[in-house]
């Protein structure tokens, strides 16, 4: 296959954008160009999300969307890999023959030399792959897979059902890749996996996270690391000690998905309310600065008015700094599908909404707090004389934004915090 010009579409999580950075790196080895402008382009990959109902939902339309364009352009080749065709192999190359290849969870080099050679490569999943080089966007910060797939048993989950099991990445290939991001100017590196607290175990045969953290940390360079998705039941005093170095943010993202211990007991977790709250105790007692972020699923089958309840109880207790919350997607293939008492759209809503509005309360108070400090900040968009960064205490696309009058991006500065609401601040650089 001759050079392509190929236009670039990453749905889903920072997983899919790590694989990517890569995958784009070895097109441009093989003789392909990645372009920005669609109607430059030869073709185009899309990376899917097979996670839930939206994410399902949001793959499938832009496919469709690509499709059409290829209706108005014959030669344009559209290309689909990711999660969505991992979990549905079968099923969519007979609802959708316009698409020209087919891909699963293959790794970055695979997929770029196996592009346009067949129209179909579905295998077992092959998450995980050694690092040779990546092609970065011009954002500060950069995400690295560690691992991937999953062999938890979350009940609302279907991932390991497609992607399969834990598979680690070695510490050495790890740490060339944060190596060659930090000497290329990345000043924020986030670690990502289906779940962090299970890296290495199955290389190493224990838990490895807390040695990743030494390792990376001790890389040369003016640069922060961030963690993220560890699965609460897991989280032990060794990786909650492994956070100590001055590099490694104090950004705990913990996934509790519930307050209630019925819910929780029905989702497949084993710590009940009263083991995370003391796991929050001791992660805010180690590290007084520590932020803590969660996610919550509402209308998980079962839940009643005073699960709810206790729900609403257990986010007031613990006051997490950061919070994301979605309605529960009744997935065909998850064990949580054959549960009963299903909760009606409509009230799973309205409680989401309860929800996010009490968060909002703990999120704007925590905040308050902020006033009349000095925060290191990282800057990352300039806008009319405004510096658009975040602080430690926010995750790149998630979370909120320092807003300060300035010039100049990719570098850290010392903000004095002015003003504060619900998820942004404002501030004024200290020299």
């Amino acid at each position: 296959m001759n050079g392509l010009k190929l236009y670039i579409v990453v749905l889903g999580c920072p997983k899919n954008d790590a694989d990517f950075a890569l995958f784009k790196y070895h097109l441009k080895q093989l003789g392909h160009e990645v372009v920005d402008d669609l109607e430059e382009a030869d073709g185009v990959v899309i990376d899917t999300c097979g996670f839930i109902v939206d994410a399902k939902q949001e793959s499938i339309d832009t496919i469709l969307e690509f499709v059409n364009h290829k209706k108005r352009k014959p030669d344009f080749k559209v290309f689909v890999t990711g999660c969505l065709v991992q979990r549905y192999p079968k099923e969519l190359p007979l609802e959708i023959p316009e698409v020209d290849g087919w891909f699963g969870v293959i790794p970055p080099k695979a997929m770029a030399e196996t592009l346009g050679k067949t129209s179909k490569y579905i295998t077992d999943p092959v998450a995980v792959y050694d690092f040779e080089g990546r092609e970065d966007t011009d954002m500060p910060y950069a995400y690295v897979k560690i691992a991937d797939g999953c062999d938890r048993a979350c009940t609302f989950c279907t991932i390991p059902k497609f992607k399969g099991g834990f598979v680690s990445r070695k510490i050495e290939d790890i740490e060339n890749e944060v190596r060659y991001l930090v000497s290329n100017g990345k000043k924020e590196i986030v670690l990502v996996a289906q779940d962090t607290t299970g890296y290495g175990i199955d290389i190493y045969g224990k838990q490895m996270l807390p040695e990743l953290l030494k390792r990376l940390s001790e890389i040369e360079g003016d640069f922060w690391i961030r963690v993220m998705y560890m699965h609460p039941d897991h989280v032990t005093d060794e990786i909650i000690n492994g956070f100590a170095p001055e590099k490694i943010v104090k950004y705990f993202d913990i996934p509790v998905q519930h307050g209630s211990d019925k819910i929780l007991r029905l989702m497949g977790r084993s710590r009940g309310t009263k083991e995370l709250e003391q796991l929050f105790d001791k992660i805010r007692s180690t590290y007084p600065e520590a932020i803590l972020r969660t996610s919550i699923i509402i209308g998980f089958p079962g839940e009643k008015r005073e699960d709810f309840e206790q729900l609403l109880d257990f986010i007031r207790s613990v006051e997490f700094d950061r919070l994301g919350a979605f309605v529960y997607s009744d997935e065909e293939d998850a064990a949580s599908y054959n549960l009963p008492e299903k909760v009606s759209l409509k009230t799973a809503q309205k409680r989401l909404d309860t929800l996010m509005e009490a968060q909002a309360e703990i999120s704007y108070m925590r905040n308050q707090r902020l006033v009349g400090k000095v925060i290191d900040v990282l800057i990352e968009e300039e806008v009319n004389g405004v510096l658009i960064g975040r602080s430690y205490m926010d995750a790149p696309e998630i979370d909120g934004n320092v807003f300060v009058k300035g010039s100049g991006v990719n570098r850290f500065v010392k903000v004095k915090v002015t003003e504060a609401d619900t998820y942004d601040l404002e501030g004024e650089l200290v020299e």
